[in-house]
């Protein structure tokens, strides 16, 4: 594992700023992006060995588990400081970390045979790629990591990993905590502003870039990557719907469906973005999630009464304050919320929006924060229409009390995923992949462990 630590002269900084208050607290280097070529051969270097053992790699991706429960008190504190979610979400965060790297580790690598008719045996076994770029964003930055990190180091590969530079401190406290259990070389953590990422995806020593962000990057990275013919596999966003059948409980769903939508401020990337409910439940779905905005403690993640904490980052407040405010200047009403919090900090309030036009940006692009807009619909067909009436496609969902009829409805949802009265739920073993705009290929479960390998044949002839 390796780390940049301490202070070099001429090391350049970027500062880390507490979205509870809106103040530095602390800095991260800010690394050139010409000096990732050492970082790339170093990883190429360790690769070697790291491949050749899986006995040692499982052995070390369970003592890094470990590592990580031991250390969830410092970790999940500096978490929330940088990224704002409650203390409660950050070390269930933690959590999923060490989990994820039990499970891949716990996963095999099976070689088999290719069945067919010709006199020769052939076997189908998998490689490693070789040096893997992960490039994380600001939402859930450990959870994220691991998701790339655990299957390609499982795999055989070895990992140069990026950060955002709004929350660069708990990944590089992670990197120490690892750095007992893996090998020098084998999982590099660098931090620094862009272009520094773009740099990292279209490096000709990389073999494999997952990423993690929006679309618009997405595109870019894996334009990057072309270059070298590098793999590429992409999350991105997601403005998942939610459509409630005219047999909906409304009471019975609000406290979930609304926890599906404002969990970690809204900003998940397969939370619920919108809400089609039929034209005669419309007011008690929209009475019902106000209401639960409205006495929902919105506060510092610090600070155990709070349930929601800030917005993570100054630039995506601008962006929900400007999509809240153009749905409201057409003529959207807010039920709850609306604006700003009048405090320190990058506070929003929980929004529930009313009688938003369809075109609305809040509704069209990925909001990506806490509002939620809630339309109504006269016909089933037109509510699948407009929920599948985006460039996206990562998650939807369908809440009802016929659970057959419900089915039937998210089979019409052209999304990666579909739950049915729930949303946004995750094991380890699922494939996660989006649809349309939302994604290239598959991270999750076997899938995710295989899509870090790549297949080798050996044929053999028949012995006489």
């Amino acid at each position: 594992m390796t780390l940049a630590t301490g202070r070099p002269p001429r090391t350049r900084y970027l500062t880390v700023v507490d979205p509870a208050t809106g103040e530095a607290f602390d800095e991260a280097p800010d690394l050139r992006p010409e000096e990732l070529d050492a970082v790339v051969d170093r990883a190429r270097t360790a690769w070697h060995g790291w491949r050749a053992d899986p006995a040692a790699r499982r052995t070390a991706l369970l003592a890094a588990a470990d590592a990580v429960d031991g250390a969830a008190t410092a970790l999940g504190p500096l978490l929330t400081r940088e990224q704002g979610k409650p203390l409660a979400e950050s070390y269930a965060e933690v959590a999923r970390t060490a989990a994820r790297l039990r499970y891949f580790a716990g996963l095999d690598i099976e070689a088999q045979p290719v069945e067919d008719d010709r006199p020769v045996r052939s076997r189908l076994r998998w490689r490693p790629l070789g040096p893997v770029a992960a490039i994380v964003p600001w939402n859930f930055p450990l959870q994220l990591a691991s998701a790339k990190f655990a299957p390609a180091l499982a795999a055989g590969n070895t990992v140069v990993l990026k950060p955002s530079p709004f929350t660069p401190l708990a990944t590089r406290m992670l990197g120490s905590v690892l750095a007992g259990a893996l090998p020098e070389g084998v999982l590099t953590i660098v931090t620094g502003r862009e272009p520094l990422g773009a740099r990292l995806a279209s490096h000709p020593g990389i073999r494999h870039v997952t990423f993690t962000g929006s679309a618009a990057t997405g595109r870019a990275v894996a334009a990057g990557a072309a270059a070298s013919l590098a793999r590429v596999t992409l999350e991105l966003g997601g403005n998942d719907a939610a459509v409630l059948l005219d047999d909906v409980d409304v009471e019975e769903i609000a406290d979930r469906l609304f926890w599906a939508a404002f969990r970690n401020c809204g900003q998940v990337c397969m939370a619920v973005k919108r809400v089609y409910a039929p034209s005669r439940l419309h007011a008690r779905v929209v009475e019902a999630l106000a209401h639960r905005a409205t006495t929902t403690a919105v506060g510092p993640g610090l600070d155990p009464a709070a349930r929601l904490g800030p917005v993570s980052n100054a630039p995506q407040l601008a962006r929900v304050e400007h999509r809240t405010a153009r749905a409201l200047a057409d003529g959207a009403r807010a039920a709850a919320g609306g604006h700003r919090l009048d405090r320190p900090g990058y506070f929003f309030a929980p929004t529930i929006l009313a009688g938003v036009p369809a075109d609305s940006p809040v509704v069209t692009e990925e909001q990506f924060g806490p509002v939620l807009p809630v339309l109504p619909y006269d016909s089933l067909d037109e509510a699948v229409r407009a929920a599948n009436g985006t460039g996206f496609g990562l998650g939807g969902s369908v809440w009802g009390t016929d659970l057959d009829r419900a089915a039937a409805v998210a089979d019409r949802l052209e999304c990666g995923t579909a739950w049915l009265n729930h949303h946004a739920e995750l094991s380890l073993a699922q494939p996660f992949a989006g649809a349309k705009d939302s994604g290239v290929g598959v991270a999750g479960g076997p899938w995710g462990l295989y899509g870090n390998l790549q297949p080798f044949v050996v044929h053999r002839p028949e012995e006489a």
